[in-house]
């Protein structure tokens, strides 16, 4: 009977080689995961003016009792700021509680907001719930997306807001609740309020401070925004050796769609897919690299708000790719144009191309001044 192969031992060396290499994985992602998510307030505004503004505004505005309201579009950190005032603010060993108003079920929401005593209604809880505005009591409550609030909670709410007291669903008392209120969206309220879609009373009541976030492609600290996260997803501190010049350049040409949540997203499969402890730009993801390989013909019919540079693109070889101007309506509307030319007007393909839904896009359309190609008489290229 032939006697089995005997497995041979590892290499000592080898064994500390493979141990090393286990090691340093490991503690990169242990600490990539307690990362702590909020940072001090004033690191938010590191390097941009507009930032440092903004800050610095929400910090004299928090422990004045004034609801603040903070507006962006999506992606752009309101949550982050909402979580950051809070643990700068007098409140911040109390609670802080999120509230999502678009993603509550209509028939849950005033249950989740205002709670419910023992026996309010079948299937309640034996012991009743405290709602969402009891649980933020002597700390603050954060309203993600109020616009999309349903209108009938909206009168309930304020009169939270205005008599400082909660009525629990089957109760015989209101319960006093002292709270600091911060409220997010990215939709326009005021036009809401002409739809007949939120109350004018409650929009005085949430805006009595207004904060609006600047979107990733306004700001000038994105390079230091890169490295910042190629470093929090790392566990250590990084240089720009830990990234390839292409892919950084890449990274800072990109308009960002969506915001710091997708460039965030884009870090995190970056560090995920890379080889050899450095990004490089074919671990970029897709929609960069088709961004910087637009062809050339579709560049021209931008218009006049762009320049045109050469770029080496990994797939194509010689591409081009687009420099904005620097006014922010400029190169938003140049950025929307070169999506719709791109898609043949399209709207479903040029709303996923910009990170947004089509009703998003039809208002950013009437925002932007871009009349839509069927109202028009001439070719779409020609809209500039």
């Amino acid at each position: 009977m032939p006697t089995p192969p005997v497995e041979q031992p590892m290499a000592e060396s080898d064994v500390q080689t493979a141990d090393t290499a286990h090691t340093a994985r490991s503690h990169r992602c242990a600490a990539s995961r307690t990362a702590p998510r909020y940072r001090d307030i004033d690191q938010l505004a590191a390097g941009d003016e507009l930032m440092r503004d903004l800050v610095e505004r929400g910090k004299r505005l928090i422990d004045r009792g004034i609801p603040v309201l903070i507006l962006g579009e999506t992606g752009t950190g309101k949550e982050y700021l909402s979580r950051a005032l809070h643990d700068y603010s007098a409140r911040r060993q109390a609670a802080w509680v999120a509230v999502n108003c678009a993603s509550i079920p209509e028939s849950l929401a005033e249950s989740e907001l205002f709670g419910y005593c023992k026996g309010a209604f079948s299937g309640a809880l034996p012991g009743g719930m405290k709602g969402k505005v009891q649980q933020a009591d002597g700390g603050t409550l954060f309203l993600d997306e109020i616009g999309d609030m349903p209108f009938a909670l909206q009168t309930r709410l304020l009169r939270v807001l205005s008599e400082r007291e909660v009525i629990p669903l089957g109760a015989m008392r209101p319960v006093s609740v002292d709270l600091q209120l911060i409220c997010a969206t990215h939709q326009d309220l005021k036009t809401l309020i002409g739809e007949g879609r939120f109350r004018e009373d409650l929009y005085y009541r949430v805006a009595g401070g207004v904060l609006r976030l600047p979107a990733l492609r306004e700001r000038a600290d994105r390079r230091r925004l890169v490295m910042q996260m190629i470093a929090d997803e790392l566990g250590a501190a990084a240089d720009e050796n830990v990234i390839a010049p292409a892919a950084l350049q890449r990274l800072l040409a990109y308009p960002w769609p969506g915001n710091l949540r997708q460039m965030h997203a884009v870090i995190r499969y970056s560090c995920a897919v890379m080889n050899g402890g450095r990004i490089e730009l074919r671990d970029l993801p897709e929609e960069l690299m088709q961004f910087q390989a637009m062809p050339l013909a579709q560049v021209h019919s931008i218009g006049r708000t762009a320049q045109i540079r050469p770029f080496a693109s990994r797939a194509e070889g010689d591409a081009t790719s687009v420099v904005l101007t620097g006014d922010p309506y400029r190169d938003e509307r140049t950025r929307v144009i070169a999506a719709l030319n791109g898609s043949r007007w399209n709207i479903s393909a040029a709303s996923r191309q910009l990170g947004m839904c089509r009703a998003s896009l039809y208002r950013k359309l009437r925002q932007l001044d871009i009349p839509h190609v069927r109202d028009q008489a001439m070719p779409a290229y020609a809209v500039a």
